[in-house]
């Protein structure tokens, strides 16, 4: 299937069933991380929630209280996109896409990237909305450290198959309401 169709399904399906009540608990994520990685002194870059995405704030408000760097991406030219340090009661403005980005931070390489989609396989591929965002970022980062990629999503985001080009990047794991898929 086509992703456009998937994209296009999956968002319908997103909208009528996430009514706030399904969340992913910061301890699946933190239990996940202490088990790939040493949590100490790394930068978490997540994302602000839109078009009914799975909301990560109070995954970041947990790392934020266990004194982490949290940060979120700023959208640049050209398609691309910077994370920026940042406290989450900081100072927001929206930008062409309707979505918060901080107004000032220092400008960071996240270790660990928290990163919505649309829909996703049990390979670890995932569709986002099209622009192609998050497979630049991912690509860069990964040229300048080793970073741990993890897809949020709701269970039902879960297609059969999606079809991948040389631009798109594997996430390392994919967490959803009910399973880590690794």
């Amino acid at each position: 299937m086509l992703k456009s169709k998937i994209r296009k399904e999956i968002l319908k399906i997103r909208e009528i069933k996430n009514k706030g009540k399904i969340h992913i608990r910061f301890k699946k994520i933190y239990n996940l991380l202490k088990n790939v990685t040493k949590l100490k002194k790394k930068i978490i870059g997540g994302y602000y929630p839109v078009n009914f995405e799975i909301d990560d704030l109070e995954i970041l408000r947990e790392f934020e209280k266990k004194n982490f760097n949290v940060a979120l991406p700023v959208i640049k030219k050209n398609f691309t996109m910077e994370f920026f340090q940042c406290p989450l009661n900081g100072t927001f403005n929206i930008n062409r896409y309707g979505i918060p980005e901080p107004i000032n931070g220092k400008k960071v390489a996240p270790d660990i990237l928290l990163v919505p989609l649309v829909a996703f396989d049990r390979n670890l591929n995932r569709i986002g909305y099209g622009a192609g965002f998050y497979d630049r970022i991912i690509k860069s980062l990964k040229k300048k450290k080793n970073i741990i990629t993890i897809g949020l999503a709701f269970h039902f985001q879960e297609v059969h198959s999606i079809s991948i080009s040389e631009y798109d990047q594997k996430l390392d794991f994919i967490v959803t309401n009910k399973e880590i898929l690794k």
